[in-house]
């Protein structure tokens, strides 16, 4: 018999980045905490008291949107919820991927337990139950333009717990009703409000943005330890890299960067064998990279900021505070913040992948590295990493069009009641692309890198680096002679993705 997962108690306001990242990775047991119990129970409250005024309460007991001057009758409140879900589920294109559905199911149910949202603790404990069991909603990526909240994607999310739509349950893709046995769940009925506080908020495009920000930094720290090795392997100084230097200009991100290529250089016999060269300074691909990856762990540092932020708020209008019987109707959901943040991910994502490009390129130039052309012996039978250089300038180039900033953009909706967006959804949506772009360029980077360190042999880099080194070689041997390239692309991609840590 198998043992049922103990919970982790959760408090609103309280997501931190190392739950966020279990729950991207694979289902995780949450239960809210009792202290936020009564909130959701007055909220609950509060919205039958205003029910029962017959007064005008928006999303409550009038349309939606452009159509708010309408009022519904007590008898259609139900059905007005079930029609909300039912008419917003208007996504395509692809699901989205299961990390971010079961980041949207965590960030939504901690955002309904605040208790201004007016929805019941069962419906919050649904969410958490299809988080539980990995029940994930078939989400299209595409349909929403961050304001007034993430409307279609959340739709479908709330779509499964109602019983409409579908679910990947182990993998599977079934309809909700087949779907829903497996968390122990059975269809709910929305009451009032219910409907309307599912599907607005910023829930998709921060389980998006918050995903990519957990990718990003697995990308980022395998571009520090690859760009090391470049150093050593071109027989590069580490004089850039003196915290003197960095201290003098002040900037965070940049004297913490230039501390782990140090880290990642300490003890390299290969750059003492040279510590008397004539080279005077290094190309910026390598004397400056403390400066550029510097600021975009700034970037990174600051999305993370906003990101949690956000996380731990509430996007859902209008908001009910049960202590004035009030509902207030705003623009939470509005999702600029998240666009902002995306757009400066973005940045940075594109900037690691186009140092690392400039660093693969100044590698292959044997007029810069002294290294055979293209990193092959017996060059012009061999091509060697010719074309593995122009792939990563392919994808370093298509990253330069998406990052163009997406929050710059609106499209008015709704009969021009909604008439600024955050186009924040495709912002977060678009860094999965560009990371699968600059986690390729720099495993270009790394398959060159260690070529040409296997040039210098038998000398020896840092102690690290070889430990790096070490790691690509057990799955890809160097390049003797031309042989399929993609394959070893794709395998050092792979390894980007899972990061790089200083071996202690």
């Amino acid at each position: 018999m198998t043992a049922t997962p103990r919970a982790t108690t959760i408090t609103p306001g309280s997501l931190d980045k190392a739950l966020l990242a279990r729950v991207a990775t694979g289902p995780v047991t949450l239960a809210i905490a009792e202290s936020a119990r009564a909130g959701i129970e007055a909220s609950v409250a509060a919205v039958r008291t205003l029910v029962s005024r017959h007064e005008p309460v928006y999303g409550i007991n009038t349309g939606f949107g452009k159509l708010a001057q309408t009022r519904i009758a007590d008898d259609q409140l139900t059905q007005l919820q079930k029609n909300l879900v039912l008419s917003h589920s208007a996504g395509v294109g692809q699901p989205l991927a299961a990390p971010v559905v079961r980041l949207m199911l965590l960030l939504k149910a901690a955002s309904l337990a605040h208790g201004v949202s007016g929805v019941r603790m069962d419906v919050i404990e649904a969410l958490l139950a299809l988080l539980a069991n990995d029940v994930l909603p078939v989400v299209p990526e595409k349909g929403s333009v961050g304001a007034s909240g993430d409307l279609a994607p959340l739709s479908h999310m709330a779509g499964v717990l109602i019983g409409v739509g579908e679910a990947f349950v182990g993998g599977k893709r079934m309809s909700a009703l087949e779907a829903l046995p497996h968390a122990g769940l059975k269809p709910l009925t929305l009451g009032p409000k219910e409907g309307l506080a599912l599907l607005n908020g910023t829930q998709a495009s921060t389980a998006l943005a918050i995903h990519a920000a957990l990718r990003l930094e697995n990308v980022f720290d395998a571009a520090l330890a690859v760009g090391a090795m470049t150093v050593d392997a071109a027989k590069g100084s580490d004089t850039p890299f003196d915290d003197r230097i960095h201290a003098v200009r002040g900037q965070r991100g940049q004297r913490l960067v230039a501390a782990r290529y140090r880290a990642w250089l300490a003890g390299s016999a290969l750059r003492a064998s040279h510590i008397d060269c004539e080279k005077v300074q290094d190309p910026y691909c390598l004397r400056c990279q403390p400066q550029v990856m510097g600021a975009c762990l700034d970037q990174m540092a600051h999305a993370w900021g906003i990101l949690l932020t956000e996380a731990n708020g509430v996007s859902d209008n209008p908001l009910v505070f049960a202590d004035t019987m009030e509902a207030l109707s705003g623009g939470n959901f509005h999702a600029e913040p998240v666009a902002f943040a995306a757009d400066n991910l973005a940045l940075a994502i594109a900037e690691i992948g186009a140092l690392s490009e400039r660093r693969t390129a100044m590698l292959m130039d044997p007029v810069l590295s002294n290294l055979p052309a293209f990193l092959v012996d017996n060059g012009g039978l061999n091509s060697g990493f010719m074309i593995a250089q122009v792939t990563s300038a392919a994808l370093a180039s298509e990253n330069k069009s998406l990052a163009h900033p997406a929050s710059v953009d609106s499209l008015p909706t709704s009969a021009n009641q909604e008439d600024h967006v955050s186009m924040a959804t495709y912002a977060a949506r678009r860094l999965h692309q560009m990371l699968d772009n600059t986690a390729g360029i720099v495993g270009i980077e790394w398959l060159a890198a260690a070529q040409a360190l296997d040039f210098h042999r038998p000398m020896q880099s840092s102690p690290a680096i070889e430990t790096f080194h070490a790691r690509l070689r057990a799955k890809v041997p160097r390049l003797a002679e031309d042989r399929l390239m993609a394959p070893d692309i794709a395998t050092a991609t792979a390894l980007v993705e899972q990061g790089a840590s200083l071996p202690v």
